[in-house]
């Protein structure tokens, strides 16, 4: 198995970096500091791995927030590439990971500002998924998993990361040529709970699926919600 030390292979428009703690506030700080867009910065333990990615949006943050749903199918894709075929892998619209219908682990995105029709200075995506459970009681959380226990004992949390950022660019390029079309089919066949009830940033209803910008559409009795992708967006650590 892969460990933090290691270091890991990104492709050529990508550099990597080793952290010992949370990958997506440190991220940020590499991006306040201006470092170059295509730095995934990484951690790989013993229990947990987590990654993020730097962006550097030309659009304005309305549109970047695409880059959320992006990298989670270039997640998506990467484990179901590296786990055994029975393992099914769902996502979230507000961030989280299931695999095999439990909870495990979540997406996270930041930008430098919250003016959705303001290009931002950066974009930061970022993830954590626990390997191992956090106790042994698993049975006080049902909905909660952890990769190990789901049958992935033999993904290299190393190459999940490497995969990660492979899947991640092959979609960037894809997004870039043939528009967010077919990144909204794949995001759609992915999605978790859609037909259910959901409750979400103050809005509570079913979950009908996704506007053309990828926004959550929310029936409540006979009117329905749109939530724009931009309400993911997590304030600046």
């Amino acid at each position: 198995m892969s460990t933090g030390l290691d270091t890991l292979v990104f492709p050529p428009a990508m550099a990597g970096e080793a952290v010992s703690g949370d990958t997506a506030e440190a991220a940020v700080l590499r991006a306040i500091q201006g470092v170059d867009a295509g730095l995934v910065v990484y951690r790989v333990a013993a229990d947990r791995v987590g990654a993020a990615l730097i962006f550097a949006p030309e659009v304005p943050l309305a549109q970047a927030m695409v880059m959320l749903p992006l990298c989670q199918v270039g997640f998506q894709n990467a484990l179901g590439a590296l786990a055994p075929p029975e393992v099914a892998v769902h996502l979230e619209w507000t961030g989280g990971v299931r695999v095999n219908g439990a909870v495990c682990g979540r997406f996270r995105a930041f930008a430098s500002g919250d003016d959705v029709d303001a290009v931002p200075d950066w974009l930061v995506v970022g993830w954590e998924m626990p390997l191992l459970p956090a106790g042994e009681e698993t049975g006080l959380t049902p909905d909660e998993t952890a990769l190990y226990v789901e049958g992935c004992a033999d993904v290299d949390a190393g190459q999940l990361v490497e995969a990660w950022a492979r899947h991640t660019l092959n979609w960037i390029a894809r997004w870039e040529s043939d528009g967010a079309g077919p990144l909204h089919g794949e995001w759609r066949g992915l999605a978790h709970g859609v037909g259910e009830d959901v409750s979400v940033d103050g809005v509570s209803g079913t979950f009908l699926g996704l506007d053309e910008s990828f926004g959550m559409l929310v029936r409540h009795g006979e009117e329905t919600a749109l939530i724009p992708l931009t309400r993911n967006l997590e304030e600046r650590p």
